[in-house]
């Protein structure tokens, strides 16, 4: 038993820097995407009011107007599209369905640092208990303190990991949600208006 034992400590030990490695990695995955995710505001920011003019023009106007389709916009670039596909509902729908597709693939991204930080951290926290421990039962505090400093700063680091993988897909998820609704929205309203 003492064998299989020590073959586990071993194995967990081993597993430490391949650890610390990931969530240093993770950090810096999530530095990147909490920089892009600003970035992405405060272009968001500057185009919502000329989204939110564009929707009430498409409400009250019969028929839908190519050249206020602001293609310096997320929301124009997409109306134009659909309006190079001629408002044929089938490739509407498709292009929609592609455009949907796209933002769930970027969403996974964060959803997987939200799922992958904790973990981490976790492992990082565990795997140095077991020598901490051992240090603490042999008089050794000089060492139970190191590792104890390590657990806590993976734990941390996968917490913070966490953190901005779920800002980020939460706040994006609801913007990308929105996105999706209001292309819908137009594409109805045009089919709408082409039937009458």
């Amino acid at each position: 038993m003492s064998t299989v034992t020590q073959i586990l400590n071993w194995i967990s030990n081993s597993l430490l820097l391949p650890v610390i490695v990931l969530l240093l990695a993770a950090m810096v995955a999530s530095l990147v995407s909490l920089g892009g995710f600003f970035s992405t505001y405060l272009v968001l920011l500057q185009q919502r009011r000329k989204r939110s003019e564009l929707l009430k023009k498409i409400r009250r106007s019969p028929e839908l107007n190519p050249a206020d389709f602001d293609e310096g916009s997320i929301f124009g670039c997409h109306l134009a599209e659909l309006n190079a596909l001629g408002w044929d509902e089938l490739e509407c729908e498709k292009r929609i369905a592609e455009i949907r597709q796209g933002y769930e693939r970027e969403l996974e991204r964060a959803k997987f640092l939200t799922k992958v930080g904790p973990m981490l951290g976790l492992m990082g926290t565990l795997i140095p208990m077991g020598p901490a421990l051992a240090g603490l039962a042999s008089g050794n505090i000089g060492e139970m303190a190191y590792n104890m400093q390590i657990a806590f700063a993976t734990t941390v680091v996968g917490c913070l990991v966490a953190g901005v993988g779920l800002l980020v897909y939460s706040v994006k998820r609801h913007w990308y949600t929105e996105e999706i609704s209001n292309l819908q929205y137009v594409l109805d309203r045009h089919l709408e208006r082409a039937a009458k």
